[in-house]
């Protein structure tokens, strides 16, 4: 949910943001990330006396949707180098020190379901580099051109001086200078707080860059052209989330409802006096086989049973129908996910690169590699190292080429001298070259102690690199 005093205190300083509409559509791509929306899954039904409370099924295909382009972006495979291998240790120990793999992964989850996340660097006390992961509802872009935003301000609920606060980080352009801006206000009054110990107003940064970088769906916002925020990937699929959530309610339903019942005449109920003298069947309160009935005037008591049928086929084949039209309106393609006997799962086979899928999942990586790019950059900045330094993103291809076919594909390469053994190792193991070639000399180094030769590994049939 958007917080109005964040968007006072910036509008009070003359600020421009984008409007509160577009953070309205946040809200309600907020509420199907968490499968609880407002008068859809919580609505009162008329029974003919009174109105009664229901809370609909929801299969949560929203944040499924999201994890998939998370896991299918940003997982363990995904390698970020640069040539200089002093400064890639650097690299990756400011990212261990940051869980980076896992909040990436997160970020783009949530990025994925509201529009935007953002990558947001500075430094520690300690003068340690720090990455805060920031999702939609806590971004507001100051300025942009040509959908890109150059200056932007952060907010994140803190505690300050044992009241409840925003700690606000504005990052804009000065005088020509990137700076960041560091401001408190009270959570209930938008006045601001005094800083704590060790928080300068505003730092300088040196830097030709903003210290942050914006990750969303390359896809274009719809809903507000001129809004420099993204859309989320499920945006225009809400009457498709709807209707998989009707059809699953009502698959649920069918066994709740069609459950088998005995209707029992009251004649053949055991029967107790309650305190008023009225006569009332005795039953286990918890027992909803049985049901009991007044007895009818004609004598006919018979003991009925209502076994009614489940159209379990009928839904199963309408939810696989609706996650195939959902699955293709949030990018992944037509056949991404199946409903089977123990709920959805997702499809594992390796994909076309003609396929839908592999064409959104390129289209989406130009963005996030470019922000990868910029947070490496950035990080380098603030070690001391290279501001411009070049950076290569290698992202997991396994889904369209099974790892099988890699290794044989490099062994019949190697074994005809059309490629190097070290660049078949690179390219099996996704690693460096300097990796491979460890590698390399490690397997020469058992096979010389074992006694027996590998041609894969001899000089013949191509010679490393």
């Amino acid at each position: 949910m958007e917080n109005g005093i964040v968007r006072s205190y910036l509008e009070s300083r003359g600020f421009r943001i984008p409007s509160s509409t577009w953070y309205n559509y946040i809200d309600t791509y907020m509420q199907w990330y968490e499968g609880e929306v407002n008068n859809f899954h919580n609505y009162n039904v008329y029974n003919g006396s009174t109105y009664t409370k229901v809370r609909r099924y929801s299969l949560g295909m929203a944040k499924m949707v999201c994890e998939e382009h998370a896991n299918l972006l940003m997982n363990e495979m995904v390698r970020i180098t640069t040539p200089d291998e002093a400064f890639n240790e650097i690299l990756h120990s400011v990212f261990r020190d940051n869980n980076f793999r896992s909040c990436a992964n997160n970020l783009i989850e949530i990025a994925y379901a509201l529009g935007t996340g953002a990558f947001v660097e500075n430094k520690t006390i300690d003068g340690l580099p720090v990455i805060y992961y920031v999702r939609g509802n806590m971004i507001y872009p100051l300025s942009w051109t040509h959908g890109r935003i150059k200056e932007c301000a952060f907010s994140l609920p803190v505690a300050c001086n044992g009241k409840e606060a925003y700690y606000i980080q504005i990052h804009s352009t000065q005088s020509g200078q990137n700076v960041i801006e560091n401001v408190y206000i009270d959570a209930k009054t938008g006045d601001t707080l005094p800083l704590p110990p060790g928080i300068e107003p505003i730092i300088t940064t040196g830097y030709v860059r903003p210290l942050f970088q914006i990750i969303r769906p390359n896809i274009v916002n719809n809903k507000e052209l001129d809004c420099p925020m993204g859309m989320s990937v499920y945006g225009n699929a809400i009457d498709q989330l709807k209707g998989l959530d009707l059809v699953f309610d009502s698959y649920m339903n069918e066994f709740v409802l069609g459950r088998k019942r005995v209707i029992v005449p009251m004649s053949m109920a055991r029967i107790e006096m309650s305190k008023d003298g009225t006569a009332c069947p005795l039953f286990d309160p918890n027992d909803t086989l049985f049901y009991v009935y007044e007895q009818s005037q004609n004598g006919k008591n018979d003991l009925r049973e209502l076994n009614p049928t489940i159209r379990a086929t009928e839904h199963e084949n309408g939810l696989q129908r609706l996650l195939n039209i959902t699955s293709k309106k949030c990018g992944l393609g037509n056949d991404r996910f199946k409903f089977e006997n123990d709920g959805v799962k997702t499809a594992t086979e390796v994909i076309s690169e003609k396929s839908e899928l592999f064409q959104n999942l390129k289209k989406n990586e130009l963005v996030l590699g470019e922000a990868l790019t910029e947070l490496t950059r950035a990080i380098a900045f603030l070690t001391g190292k290279d501001q411009n330094i070049e950076v290569s993103i290698d992202f997991d291809d396994s889904i369209i080429q099974d790892s099988q076919s890699i290794k044989n594909d490099n062994i019949d390469l190697v074994g005809s001298g059309l490629r190097s053994k070290l660049s078949a190792i690179m390219n099996i193991n996704h690693c460096t070259k300097e990796e491979a070639l460890a590698e390399l000399k490690q397997i020469q180094s058992e096979n010389m102690l074992s006694g027996t030769p590998d041609d894969w590994f001899t000089d013949e049939g191509g010679g490393q690199e």
